[in-house]
């Protein structure tokens, strides 16, 4: 699935993805390729974007995540750094 990252500043991220953990404002969400059109707020917490076997993580904190024909968009309001892990 494609995923983009968007802050006010600048797109962080655009690419493809196996799986996206997002820290909405009530919990933590899930998305997975083919998810079913979704719209969440963002809370504050880490975002994970994970793709053949690494996995990028950005420190996020309000905003929206949608999800519409296996397309993520995360639109923040802050987006910190990104690091790469396995």
């Amino acid at each position: 699935m494609q995923v983009t990252v968007i802050s006010p500043e600048a797109s962080m991220f655009d690419g493809e993805a196996d799986a996206v953990v997002a820290p909405a404002y009530d919990g933590e969400v899930g998305i997975l390729p083919n998810h079913a059109p979704f719209m969440t707020l963002l809370g504050a917490g880490t975002l994970t974007i994970r793709r053949a076997g690494s996995a990028s993580r950005f420190a996020v904190r309000g905003g929206f995540l949608q999800v519409v024909d296996n397309r993520v968009r995360v639109v923040a309001e802050h987006v910190q750094g990104e690091t790469h892990a396995s």
